[in-house]
């Protein structure tokens, strides 16, 4: 921004506190709302005067610099360079040009940049509305944007303009090698700015249409939001998070939305459909709730010195690398339920699920049992299946057993179940002194609380 230009916007501010000054007894109903900073502005030869790069954690920091060899009808450009395999810089090359004040880009519909390769690639991700706070509410972008060493024309299309009223996240990126591209490769970025373009058309908007039971006080969030565009006929798909959407519920004495959140305050069935301003959303979230346990899963009692526990508010936990690797087939999502300030996993849709220690297996040979503190409020059988891995990571055995009424131990919908499983019963025929993941199966059972999760002597 030029001289003039700040001591323009200066004055004018002057002249509008002068005047709300000068007419304290006047009804302000009428006046403009001020607005957050108007700047189309992101990148161009340098960034704008309150843009500053940010890395994503894990990447490297050094990553992009200001090239003055490549450029699109301009003497510099952004230059990011993609790391290689295996590199102690980071295994990828992401991260953020965020601004210091706010920007309101509400008068904007895209936004736009030029991009090469240094060699045939496609780009991970780019987009906007990531400030790399965290917090985060209106994250948007397109995947898997096929680059060459030609400068290309992108356009990212703004779901709904009119929430970007305060947003600091102005663009966002991310890529790592490639097969093809293993020793890391280079972008270059250039022009980036925001712009209201009229080939630009909104076609539709989706969010997957999903049936979940939920226990009364659970929350959920809305994923998988995506609105479809036509820029000059071809259709673009931009991803983005729920919050650009506004959500109805057809029985909010079930359940209540809440920005992207879902909040179940009582038991029955609820449909969550939504809108993108005055465009029906297809798709719909159909919500079961049930009363949850009334107590938490029971103490337990085994002397702390012979347990390896997995997951327990009773003893330390064993390091797990995820309670939710998400698996290919798997819809099951995890969340934390608490009964009386005791936590418990809550697993949703859950068809199967993987409990992951392979960075820090467990060695089981002393131990006589498996434990679970299992509560289902439907559903008729659960599986569980410790899998044991070799030192190089190779597979070496997986057994399974599955639960029903009938079973010893029993399990049965309505009431925590305590599964004191026998290793025994398992009939693994290799050494179990590398357990390194723990997978739970149901066909039916598809809301669980799982605690207590621990081999013990």
């Amino acid at each position: 921004m030029n001289a003039s230009r700040r001591q323009a916007l200066v004055l004018s501010s002057f002249i509008l506190l002068s005047v709300v000054a000068g007419c304290s007894d006047r009804d302000i109903n009428g006046l403009d709302v001020a607005r957050a900073r108007i700047d189309p502005v992101v990148f161009d030869e340098f960034f704008d005067d309150d843009v500053y790069p940010q890395a994503f954690s894990g990447t490297d920091i050094y990553a992009i610099t200001i090239d003055s060899v490549y450029a699109h009808n301009s003497a510099k450009s952004m230059k990011v360079a993609v790391p290689p395999q295996g590199s102690a810089l980071g295994g990828y090359a992401g991260g953020v040009l965020t601004a210091v004040e706010a920007r309101d880009l509400a008068d904007f519909n895209a936004l736009t940049f030029y991009a090469r390769s240094s060699v045939n690639s496609t780009l991970n991700e780019v987009g906007f509305g990531n400030d790399n706070t965290g917090f985060s509410l209106y994250t948007a972008g397109r995947a898997n944007l096929a680059l060459t060493p030609t400068w290309t024309f992108v356009v990212v299309p703004i779901p709904s303009p009119k929430k970007l009223v305060a947003e600091r996240g102005l663009f966002t990126y991310a890529e790592g090698f490639e097969t093809a591209n293993p020793d890391g490769h280079t972008l270059w970025f250039d022009g980036i700015q925001y712009a209201n373009l009229t080939n630009v058309e909104r076609v539709s908007a989706s969010m997957p249409t999903v049936r979940k039971q939920y226990l009364i006080g659970s929350t959920a969030t809305i994923e998988g939001t995506t609105t479809r565009f036509n820029i000059d006929g071809a259709p673009v798909v931009v991803n983005h998070m729920s919050n650009y959407f506004d959500f109805f519920s057809s029985n909010p004495e079930v359940a209540v939305v809440e920005g992207n959140t879902i909040r179940v305050i009582g038991a029955g069935q609820d449909t969550i459909t939504a809108k993108l301003d005055t465009l029906n959303v297809t798709g719909r979230v159909i919500i079961t709730s049930f009363t949850p346990p009334t107590t938490a899963a029971p103490v337990p009692t085994v002397p702390a010195g012979d347990v390896i526990s997995l997951y327990s508010d009773t003893y330390g936990t064993w390091p797990v690398d995820s309670f939710n690797p998400r698996w290919g087939g798997s819809t099951t999502q995890n969340d934390i339920f608490t009964i009386d300030g005791n936590a418990s996993i809550m697993y949703t849709t859950l068809n199967y699920v993987g409990i992951d220690f392979l960075s820090r297996p467990i060695d089981a040979t002393q131990m006589t049992h498996l434990h679970l503190d299992v509560y289902a409020p439907i559903g008729t059988n659960f599986g569980v299946k410790p899998v044991v891995f070799d030192a190089g990571g190779t597979l070496l055995e997986q057994k399974e057993l599955t639960f029903t009424s009938t079973t010893v131990p029993p399990f049965a919908a309505g009431a925590w179940m305590s599964l004191e499983i026998p290793m025994a019963d398992f009939g693994f025929t290799v050494p179990v002194d590398r357990i390194s993941q723990l997978v739970l199966v149901t066909t039916d059972a598809k809301l669980v609380l799982v605690d207590n999760i621990y081999w013990h002597r």
